[in-house]
C-alpha cells in the first residue's frame, strides 16, 4: 500500500489519465472486432470530396489548383558528391513524386524495418533515375552512357581512387550491383538482380577499388514461410520485476510467424563481388546487420543478428554477434556478443552495456576502437566518468589498449593521424558538447580539451570540421601546417541570420582564423577544400531568387568560377517578398519568423489572410531562446511540405514563427508548456497584425508531426486562430507514457503535464475547424495514426467542426503524387471555407 501511495494517485488524476488510455484502447479495438464497423471507419477516412462538416465522402483522389499540382510535378534539383581526389563530381536525377499504385506494392514491416519482400529492398526510398558526371577543372558535364532502362538508382559509392562509382539499381526482379567507369562515362552491370538489401547493408568498396563486398540473397533459399492456418498458440510474454520501460516504437514484431518471416528475410550471403562480376560467397548466410572492410582491405568487421528477438523493442536492439572476419570469410576475432538490449533507461544519454560504437580507425590499416559504459549505461546515475575508450591493433592477440575515459557521454571519434584525433562527448541536462584532442599512436597523452560548447547557443557554434579522403578511400580530417592545423565550417548564426564561415583553426594554441564567411545577397557554404592549405574551395551559393549551385572560390583574391547552373524549379513564385521579423513576446523573449508576401503585394492590398507554419522547441536558457537560427537570404525549396504554396493562392505566410518552451534551472519547459506556447502565438498573431499584413480574424495555425500536436493545442487553449491543419500528429500524451520528444520525466512521474499537454483531453474547448491529416501506415515512434482517429472522434462526440484525412500507404511523410496533390486539395479547400471567405460577425470583439 505504501508503495501505491508513494507513487501517488495525485487527487484521482493518475487514475483518470489510465482509465481514459483503456477506455480509448478498448473502443479502438472494439471497432476492430466489427466488420461492419471496420468497413465503415475506413470509408470516412478516405479522400473525399468537400463534404459538410460531420459528413464524409469517398469519391477518390482530388487535384488542387494547377498552379500547385506544376509545383508539385515540377523537376527536382539532382543530388552531388565530389568524389575523393576533389577531381569529379557525380549528380543523381531526380524523377518526380512516385504512385500511389508504387507506394501499394507489398511491403513488409517487422522489427521496425519496412522492406519490399519482392525485391529483397527497403521501401520507401529516394531513386535516381540518371546520373552525371562532373568534371571540377573546367565545370564540362558528361552524362553517363549504358544505364538500363528506367534506373532507379541509390547507394552510390565512390572507390577509393575515384576510378569509379558503384551503385545499386533496383528492379522488379531484385536489387542489381552496378559500377561507373569516371573516366568513361559508362555505366556497367556487375550482378543480376540477387543483391539483398533488406537490412539496407549497402555495397562497400575494398582498398583497392578492385572489388565489393555485398550482401546477396541466398542461391538455395526456399519459399517464404507460409502463414499458419490457424495459431499454434498464444503469444506470450513476462515480466519478472526488472524495470525495461521502452518507447512506443511501431512495427513491431508480434508472433513466432513475424519472427521467421523476418528470419527468412533478414538471411544474406556475405561476398565479395569482383569488377569483373565474379562472386565468391564467404562463409554460410547469416543475419548480416552490418558489414565493415578495414581500410587496409585485409580484413571485414561482421555484424550478425541472432536470437531471441523481442516483441518490445525493434531490430537495433537485438542480440548481436560482432566478429572480426578475413576475405575468405574466416573468424578471426570476436569483438562482442551483445545480448537482447530491452531493459536501456530511458533518461536521455542512456545506452546498453558493453562494447559499442565499434569501428575501424580511418587512418590506420586494421585497428579496432570502441567505448564501454563505466556507469551501468544508466544517464540518470551519478558518476564521474561515463566511458572508456578502447583501442586493439590487428592481429588482435593482445589486451586492449584502455585509450582515455569520458566525463560525460561518449558521441564520436574523427581521426586524422597517430598525433590527432577530435572525441566527441555530449550531456543531455546541460546541452553541453566537448571535444577533445586525443592520440591514438600515444594512448598515454592527456586528453586536452578544444571546445566546451553549450549546444543551445548558436552564435557561438565552432562548427563542424572538415574532412578529406585518405590514401584508403576513408573520410579523416582535413590538416594543414604540421598537421596540427584543422578548417572549421558552420552555419555562422549571429543576430543578422546565419552566415557561414570557414575557418582554419590551430590545434597547438587552440587559435581561430577565420578564412571566410558568407557576404549578403547570398548565402554561401564552403562544401570541400580543394587543397591542402583550404585556398581554393568548393562552395555552395544561393539567394532569394538564386537557386543553391556550386562554386569554386579562390579565397586569396575572392574570384569565383561556377560549376553549376540549375534551373529554377519553382518560377510560379519569382518575385515573392521575404522578411526575416523580429518581435517580442509579452514576457521579454525574442522572437523572429520568416514573413512571405506574395508577388505584386503592396500595403494598398490591405491585410491578407494568412497561414503560420510552426515548430515549438524546448530550450533551458532564455537567452538562447531568442537567437535566430535563418538567414533572409537562403533560397527556399517548395513542395508539399511548404506553406509557401499558399502565397499562390492570395494567402500571406508566416514561417517558422518561433515558439520557445523555456524551462531554466531546476524547472522543465514542459511545466508552463501552454502558457508559453499561447503567449508565443499570441505575439506572432500581434506583429503580424500590426504589419498590416494579416487580418486578424483570418489566420490559420499549422504543422506536422510536434507541430499538428501544437496546432490542435492552440485551438484547445485560444481563440487566436480561425482555423488549424494538423498533419500526422500526436494528441494523447497518456498513449507516450514513457517520455516524447524532449520531456523525459514518465507519465507516472508527471501525470498532471501530460494531462495539460494533451489536447484530446481538452477536445471539448477546440471550438474552430481543425483538418487533420495522416498516413495510415505512419512508423514514427508515438503518432500512430490511431491519434488523429481518437481525437476526431472526441471533436465530432463533442460538437466540434474536423475533418479528418487518412491517406492509404502513406508513412510519417508523405510520398504518392496522388496523395500529395489531394492532400493540397484538402487544405485549400479547408482554408477557403474557414479562413479566407470566413464570415466574422462585425459586432464580435
Amino acid at each position: 500500500m505504501r508503495e501505491r501511495e508513494r507513487i501517488g494517485l495525485r487527487g484521482g488524476l493518475t487514475w483518470i489519465i489510465i482509465t481514459l488510455v483503456l477506455v480509448a484502447a478498448a473502443a479502438h479495438s472494439f471497432a476492430l472486432l466489427l466488420p461492419g464497423a471496420a468497413a465503415s471507419e475506413e470509408t470516412s477516412h478516405r479522400s473525399a470530396d468537400r463534404a459538410a462538416p460531420g459528413s464524409s465522402g469517398n469519391d477518390g483522389y482530388r487535384l488542387p489548383d494547377q498552379t500547385l499540382v506544376d509545383i508539385i510535378d515540377a523537376s527536382r534539383t539532382p543530388w552531388g558528391s565530389i568524389g575523393p581526389r576533389r577531381e569529379w563530381a557525380v549528380f543523381r536525377h531526380r524523377p518526380g513524386y512516385p504512385s500511389i499504385e508504387e507506394l501499394a506494392e507489398r511491403e513488409l514491416r517487422l522489427a521496425g524495418m519496412r522492406f519490399k519482400p519482392d525485391q529483397n529492398a527497403r521501401s520507401r526510398t529516394w531513386y535516381g533515375n540518371g546520373l552525371t558526371l562532373l568534371r571540377v577543372s573546367d565545370a564540362e558535364t558528361f552524362p553517363v552512357t549504358g544505364l538500363p532502362d528506367g534506373p532507379r538508382i541509390e547507394n552510390a559509392t565512390w572507390s577509393p581512387d575515384g576510378s569509379m562509382v558503384a551503385f545499386t539499381n533496383t528492379t522488379p526482379a531484385g536489387v542489381e550491383l552496378w559500377v561507373v567507369d569516371v573516366g568513361e562515362a559508362a555505366a556497367r552491370r556487375l550482378t543480376g538482380p540477387f543483391v539483398s538489401m533488406t537490412a539496407n547493408v549497402p555495397p562497400r568498396w575494398l582498398y583497392g577499388s578492385d572489388a565489393l563486398v555485398c550482401c546477396m540473397v541466398p542461391s538455395e533459399r526456399g519459399p517464404e514461410p507460409a502463414r499458419p492456418a490457424a495459431p499454434t498458440g498464444p503469444v506470450v510474454q513476462e515480466t519478472t520485476g526488472e524495470a525495461a520501460p521502452a518507447r512506443t516504437y511501431q512495427d513491431l514484431l508480434r508472433d513466432s510467424y513475424d519472427e521467421g518471416l523476418f528470419e527468412y528475410y533478414m538471411t544474406s550471403q556475405l561476398s565479395v563481388v569482383s569488377l569483373d562480376g565474379t562472386v565468391t560467397p564467404l562463409r554460410e548466410p547469416s543475419l548480416i546487420w552490418d558489414v565493415d572492410p578495414s581500410p587496409d582491405g585485409s580484413l571485414l568487421l561482421v555484424s550478425r543478428l541472432h536470437r531471441p528477438f523481442s516483441y518490445l523493442v525493434t531490430s537495433p536492439r537485438f542480440p548481436t554477434l560482432v566478429e572480426v572476419w578475413d576475405l575468405h570469410g574466416n573468424v578471426v576475432h570476436e569483438v562482442a556478443d551483445l545480448p537482447l538490449r530491452e531493459n536501456i533507461p530511458i533518461t536521455r544519454g542512456s545506452v546498453a552495456e558493453g562494447p559499442r560504437s565499434i569501428v575501424w580507425r580511418a587512418d590506420a590499416p586494421s585497428t579496432l576502437c570502441w567505448v564501454e559504459a563505466l556507469d551501468g549505461g544508466d544517464a540518470g546515475a551519478d558518476a564521474d566518468v561515463r566511458d572508456q575508450v578502447y583501442l586493439l591493433e590487428s592481429p588482435f592477440d593482445g589486451d586492449p589498449v584502455r585509450w582515455f575515459t569520458t566525463e560525460l557521454r561518449f558521441y564520436e571519434i574523427r581521426w586524422a593521424h597517430d598525433g590527432l584525433a577530435l572525441s566527441y562527448e555530449w550531456w543531455w541536462p546541460t546541452r553541453t558538447n566537448r571535444c577533445w584532442k586525443v592520440a591514438p599512436g600515444e594512448p598515454e597523452r592527456t586528453p586536452a580539451l578544444l571546445i566546451d560548447h553549450v549546444w543551445e547557443d548558436r552564435y557561438s557554434d565552432p562548427g563542424e570540421p572538415a574532412t578529406a579522403w585518405n590514401g584508403y578511400g576513408r573520410r579523416v580530417l582535413q590538416t594543414a601546417d604540421d598537421a596540427h592545423t584543422i578548417f572549421m565550417i558552420g552555419d555562422g548564426a549571429s543576430p543578422q541570420g546565419n552566415r557561414p564561415f570557414l575557418d582554419a583553426f590551430d590545434t597547438h594554441h587552440g587559435q581561430t582564423h577565420r578564412l571566410f564567411r558568407s557576404e549578403a545577397p547570398h548565402y554561401e557554404t564552403p562544401v570541400a577544400l580543394l587543397n591542402k592549405e583550404a585556398r581554393h574551395v568548393i562552395t555552395r551559393r544561393e539567394s532569394v531568387t538564386d537557386v543553391p549551385d556550386f562554386f569554386v572560390r579562390d579565397l586569396s583574391d575572392g574570384s569565383t568560377r561556377r560549376l553549376t547552373s540549375f534551373p529554377h524549379p519553382t518560377p510560379q513564385l519569382l518575385g515573392f517578398q521575404k522578411e526575416l521579423i523580429r518581435y517580442k513576446r509579452a514576457d521579454g523573449i525574442d522572437l523572429t519568423g520568416t514573413l512571405y508576401l506574395p508577388p505584386g503585394y503592396t500595403p494598398d492590398d490591405g491585410p491578407l489572410p494568412m497561414v503560420m507554419w510552426a515548430y515549438p522547441r524546448s530550450f533551458k536558457r532564455a537567452d538562447a531562446a531568442g537567437q535566430i537560427d535563418d538567414s533572409p537570404y537562403r533560397f527556399d525549396w517548395i513542395g508539399w511540405w511548404s506553406p509557401l504554396l499558399w502565397l499562390t493562392q492570395g494567402y500571406s505566410v508566416l514561417d517558422g514563427p518561433t515558439m520557445p518552451i523555456i524551462g531554466e534551472g531546476d524547472e522543465e519547459p514542459n511545466d508552463t508548456y501552454i502558457e508559453q506556447l499561447v503567449l508565443s502565438a499570441e505575439a506572432a498573431v500581434d506583429e503580424v497584425v500590426r504589419r498590416g499584413v494579416a487580418d486578424r480574424d483570418r489566420i490559420a495555425i499549422g504543422g506536422h508531426s510536434y507541430g499538428a500536436f501544437m496546432t490542435a493545442n492552440l485551438l484547445a487553449h485560444s481563440d487566436l486562430f480561425a482555423a488549424g491543419l494538423a498533419r500526422t500528429g500526436a494528441y494523447n500524451r497518456t498513449l507516450t507514457p514513457f517520455g516524447f520528444q524532449s520531456e523525459e520525466r514518465t507519465l507516472w512521474d508527471a501525470p498532471d503535464v501530460y494531462f495539460a499537454m494533451s489536447p484530446f483531453m481538452h477536445a471539448d474547448k477546440i471550438s474552430e475547424p481543425l483538418l487533420m491529416v495522416h498516413g495510415d501506415a505512419d512508423s514514427n515512434a508515438g503518432t500512430f495514426p490511431m491519434q488523429s482517429e481518437r481525437l476526431y472522434s472526441a471533436i465530432k462526440g463533442l460538437g466540434g467542426t474536423a475533418r479528418l484525412v487518412m491517406l492509404p500507404h502513406e508513412s510519417h511523410s508523405y510520398r504518392a503524387r496522388e496523395s500529395l496533390l489531394h492532400l493540397l486539395w484538402e487544405t485549400g479547400q479547408w482554408l477557403d471555407r474557414y479562413v479566407k471567405n470566413r464570415e466574422v460577425d462585425a459586432e464580435a470583439p
